[in-house]
């Protein structure tokens, strides 16, 4: 299952972005980090980096 991302605990610093090995993440029209799910591998890199903890499996 893909990572859920808290849109109001997301600060939009973009660290998960970078992160992401496969590409699933970006950057929204709202400053936001989204997710493609149909990418997502699940392997939680972005959930470790996460500053303010936004992002969970």
């Amino acid at each position: 299952m893909p990572v859920t991302i808290d849109k109001d605990t997301c600060i939009g610093c973009g660290a998960c972005v970078g992160v992401c090995p496969v590409g699933a993440l970006s950057m929204g029209d709202d400053s936001k980090s989204h997710c493609d799910e149909g990418i997502c591998i699940d392997c939680g890199a972005c959930v470790a980096c996460c500053p303010v903890e936004a992002i969970s499996q």
